[in-house]
């Protein structure tokens, strides 16, 4: 089986080192100068390279990875998340709409880890960072954020659909990535997923679906919108447990605290994604 590279357009590479350098020091958010610097631009044509790119200026964005942000967003948006939930609504800011669907796999399916099944793979390149994303003829079922290497993601995939056909096919895999990432963004796309986890798993994927763009919640939280309070840690566990990448947005459950916590594809990342979405939010709102 064959490995694909993806290639990066070199202001892309760019932007994703400037913006993981932003995460990881959004403690103490390193100056113009100290992010230019590290790119090997002058000041003047990194501010416009990040601008064009994110869309707002670095130091606007290091505001979005802070603590406080986070702080500020469960201050105002645990209250309303229980009526979105109930309503089933998404976020009001949103560029563009992805209607989700869910489709699960039966018991059957669950344990042939998907013998009979066609799964279409291909990496890509997305605001975050590369990535593998996977498709049956019934929808998408794996999104992977690639961490260190392509190696660990196919792994991940074999071990997951050990019994399907595996074919490489980033062509196939172009219309979901437009979609996701690349596409108009006035329009509204729709998206089928193809779930494969016990059924509390996939109670709390199609929960954390609920979840408003640009809002977050808490585990505890979660675990209370499924009606299973004492259930959190099972909760923690089942999200942690989530291979479907920014679709099902576990990005967007964080800690009590305040602080962002965990992520399957990195800390980091998390932080940008957050963000990101608090990016556009404000500027749709």
């Amino acid at each position: 089986m064959t490995q694909h590279k993806v290639t990066h357009h070199p202001a892309y590479q760019t932007m994703e080192e400037a913006l993981y350098h932003l995460a990881e020091n959004a403690h103490a958010p390193p100056s113009l100068k100290a992010l230019a610097d590290r790119s090997g631009l002058s000041e003047f044509h990194f501010q416009k390279m990040f601008t064009r790119w994110v869309g707002i200026s670095p130091k606007r964005f290091s505001q979005y990875l802070s603590k406080e942000y986070i702080k500020t967003l469960l201050d105002s948006g645990m209250k309303p998340l229980d009526a979105c939930y109930q309503a089933g609504l998404s976020g009001p800011g949103r560029m563009h709409e992805l209607f989700i669907n869910t489709e699960a796999m039966s018991p059957a399916q669950y344990r042939g880890m998907g013998k009979g099944l066609v799964i279409h793979y291909g990496m890509h390149d997305s605001p975050f960072g590369s990535y593998l994303i996977a498709a049956t003829d019934k929808g998408i079922c794996q999104l992977n954020f690639i961490n260190d290497n392509e190696k660990q993601v196919m792994a991940e995939l074999k071990a997951n659909w050990g019994q399907a056909t595996l074919l490489e096919d980033p062509t196939a895999t172009e219309k979901y990535h437009r979609k996701i990432f690349a596409g108009n963004k006035t329009e509204k796309e729709q998206i089928t997923l193809l779930l494969k986890g016990t059924n509390f798993q996939i109670q709390v994927w199609q929960a954390l679906l609920k979840i408003p763009f640009g809002e977050i919640t808490t585990y505890e939280e979660v675990a209370n919108l499924m009606g299973k309070p004492s259930a959190t840690r099972a909760s923690a566990s089942a999200i942690a447990r989530n291979n479907i990448a920014w679709l099902i947005p576990c990005h967007r459950v964080v800690r009590k605290i305040g602080d962002s916590g965990q992520y399957r594809w990195g800390a980091p990342r998390k932080k940008i994604i957050l963000g990101y979405e608090g990016c556009v939010l404000s500027a749709n709102t």
